[in-house]
């Protein structure tokens, strides 16, 4: 008896991930350039001071832009975080959809999914501060970025392929419950980076072995 009790055939191929990414959006010049320069402003004084210690005025002051302008384009420090992370979260996107295997295409599924959860953790490691602010921005803020809900649909898809009597989609969250940023930044001096790609590789490739004959 299959334990996915959920629609599968909505997100049966890789392609529907594109749809989880996120939009380009059409800017007029001006706002281009702002949004440019507080970018750059932001990844500057975060790289400086840390992001705890960083106000929105002091972005708004070194970019040279309104506070109303900035409050309006990204809405809080959370919102300034998800648009950084935004251009490497893209290259891991493509990476996932396009590049050589086990990452990409052409692996098979417990390969990809063991590559995909190593790539994420450098992916996390690399930007703890950022990613820490934008899932913890208010209650249950992790499960509405659009990020978490590509990685989740990417490793439900693997999953899927790789065992379609499991429950992809609780076993998607269960596998990235770990790389919360939360739990990750508590963690990071007692567990370093190569125990958890090892942990959960461990931990998804048993989940694909086991799960069914439970």
């Amino acid at each position: 008896m299959s334990g996915n009790t959920g629609p599968r055939s909505a997100y049966s191929t890789e392609a529907e991930l594109v749809r989880f990414g996120k939009p380009e959006r059409a800017e007029r010049a001006d706002a281009a350039r702002n949004r440019a320069r507080v970018l750059d402003a932001a990844r500057a004084l975060f790289r400086a001071h840390g992001v705890d210690s960083v106000t929105m005025d002091q972005v708004a002051a070194a970019a040279g832009v309104g506070k109303g302008t900035l409050f309006r384009r990204f809405g809080d420090k959370a919102g300034l975080a998800v648009a950084l992370l935004d251009a490497r979260e893209r290259d891991l996107q493509t990476a996932i959809l396009s590049g050589p295997p086990p990452l990409g295409p052409g692996a098979a599924p417990a390969d990809r999914l063991v590559a995909f959860l190593a790539a994420y953790v450098d992916f996390l490691d690399e930007n703890l501060d950022l990613v820490h602010l934008s899932e913890t921005a208010r209650p249950g803020a992790r499960y509405d970025i659009g990020a978490y809900r590509l990685w989740h649909r990417h490793v439900a898809v693997l999953i899927d392929q790789a065992d379609p009597d499991l429950d992809a989609d609780y076993l998607a969250h269960a596998l990235l419950a770990p790389l919360a940023a939360d739990q990750r930044m508590a963690l990071h001096e007692d567990i370093g980076p190569a125990r958890v790609r090892a942990g959960l590789a461990t931990l998804a490739r048993s989940i694909l072995t086991n799960g069914s004959a439970t």
